[in-house]
């Protein structure tokens, strides 16, 4: 009989990587999560309000995944069809970041990797 991998692998915040006691959706402890919203808004001045409150979503619906070190991460689209990749610098693959205009995404992980 297998064990499930929970019981082998505990749950780990995403951004410092500590054991989780309670796993979370968006898949950060409470400290990451507070300094995270903490960040929000004096991070990112040359977003649109909009835009940050669209990060924010992004991040508590746990749609950025980290895949370096927290500094490149892969984020899911609006609608959930899509999957992006998207670096802390602000560089994106989706069609606004390749337009070189700034998008929600890489607002996102750039909250990320400054909290």
């Amino acid at each position: 009989m297998s064990t499930p991998d929970s019981a082998t692998h505990p749950a780990r915040c995403l951004k410092c990587r500590r054991i989780l006691r309670r796993p979370s959706p968006d898949g950060y402890g409470p400290k990451c999560r507070l300094k995270i919203r903490r960040a929000a808004p004096a991070r990112l001045p040359d977003f649109k309000p909009h835009q940050v409150a669209k990060a924010v979503e992004l991040l508590e619906l746990g749609g950025l995944v980290p895949l370096r070190q927290n500094r490149i991460f892969l984020v899911v689209s609006d609608d959930g069809t899509e999957v992006y990749r998207t670096a802390a610098t602000g560089q994106c693959n989706c069609p606004a970041g390749l337009r070189s205009t700034a998008c929600y995404h890489a607002a996102a992980a750039r909250l990320v990797h400054a909290a």
